[in-house]
């Protein structure tokens, strides 16, 4: 049997028929566009993150997008972010008309290094994005406070990271603003794409729901060249049954890190099991480790039926779409290190501690051969 990175269909068994009674009762209802459900959703959703309110949108990107467009970020301004991360951090901030400021990552967290972000800002800079990649959240303390200093914005790209927590607090709650996606594989997943919003600002909250919706706040008047971003209602249905298993998926998958930790340690130097920060609540998203003969040791998982990945093969500075902002190869050593290095092994919350023990197994006999 082979071992696949992630699994939808065991999650989608034990919730079948929630998932379905949800669906059926936005059918029977036919309100498909911020009907009942999305209204419903935001309100637990804002509630769940700690935070006063949430707008839900069309996908983690979006809701990146909107969250900047909302702080006044456009044209000429430019936006602090990692080199590490997904490629939609970096788009969200182009699409502004921004310009991505990027700087290297932490070598233990993966996540934004603070100590490199006070020689990044210019009078240009109006914002930051802390990536929480992974799931592990970054160093929010010496960020929000450079920023303070430096009067800018926070907005924490939580996409990885649904109820992770900075010391104590759940990510998403610390910023101006925190944005969530809810692509299926992610540990709050939808049956399609979909994305949030949080924050504790009345001002953001009005702006984003004017500008996923046509920019209107009411039929045929609009304020502002909005767009077409909204969650379906169906999604929010199925999100809806999903948030309250959300805190046991989230334990699950901490149980399962911590069983791949143990078992992992002793292959040791060959690889390096994820770190977990001591302000951290970790949430493995990806369970991400960094190992030598990482090529290799790839192709002999796959022949023994493992699907690991990698996240990410080639960080934002080397994207060909990215060339015009001038970086090379060599302008951020660690971020191009790690994307050379890291493997995501399977992890999903219901992943076996039988199929852990075998993904160790094979990853040992590797090693040893």
């Amino acid at each position: 049997m082979s071992i696949p990175l992630v699994n939808l269909k065991r999650q989608y068994k034990d919730i079948k028929k929630e998932i379905q009674k949800g669906i059926l009762e936005v059918l029977e209802r036919t309100d498909f566009i911020l009907g009942e459900e999305v209204k419903l959703f935001e309100e637990e959703f804002a509630k769940f993150c700690g935070v006063k309110y949430a707008v839900s949108v069309s996908s983690g990107t979006e809701a990146l997008y909107l969250a900047l467009l909302a702080e006044g970020i456009g044209l000429g301004d430019e936006v602090i972010t990692t080199a590490h991360t997904f490629v939609a951090t970096a788009l969200a901030i182009s699409q502004t008309g921004a310009k991505p400021a990027l700087i290297d990552c932490d070598e233990r967290t993966y996540n934004i290094d603070p100590q490199l972000i006070r020689a990044k800002i210019t009078r240009r800079t109006k914002a930051i994005i802390p990536v929480h990649l992974y799931g592990q959240p970054a160093d929010l303390d010496s960020i929000i406070r450079t920023a303070k200093e430096h009067n800018l914005k926070v907005i924490e790209d939580a996409c990885q990271a649904h109820g992770a927590e900075y010391k104590g607090k759940k990510v998403g709650s610390l910023g101006d603003a925190g944005c969530f996606s809810f692509y299926p594989a992610k540990n709050l997943g939808a049956y399609g794409d979909g994305g949030i919003v949080v924050t504790n600002s009345f001002k953001i909250t009005q702006k984003i729901k004017t500008f996923r919706d046509y920019g209107r706040r009411e039929k045929y008047r609009h304020l502002i060249k909005g767009c077409n971003c909204r969650l379906d209602t169906l999604q929010a249905a199925v999100l809806r049954v999903k948030l309250k298993y959300l805190n046991k998926w989230n334990r699950m998958r901490r149980q399962n890190a911590n069983l791949y930790n143990r078992l992992l340690l002793p292959l040791r130097p060959n690889l390096i099991t994820p770190y977990e920060a001591d302000y951290a609540k970790h949430v493995y998203h990806l369970y991400v480790i960094r190992a030598k003969k990482r090529g290799k040791l790839l192709e002999y998982l796959k022949l023994k039926k493992i699907l690991a990945g990698i996240h990410y093969p080639l960080p934002i500075h080397l994207q060909p779409a990215y060339e015009d902002l001038g970086y090379k190869k060599g302008s951020f050593p660690r971020a191009e290190k790690l994307s050379k290095e890291c493997i995501s092994l399977p992890m999903f919350p219901e992943l076996s501690k039988e199929e852990i023990k075998r993904v160790v197994k094979e990853i040992g006999e590797f090693y040893c051969a």
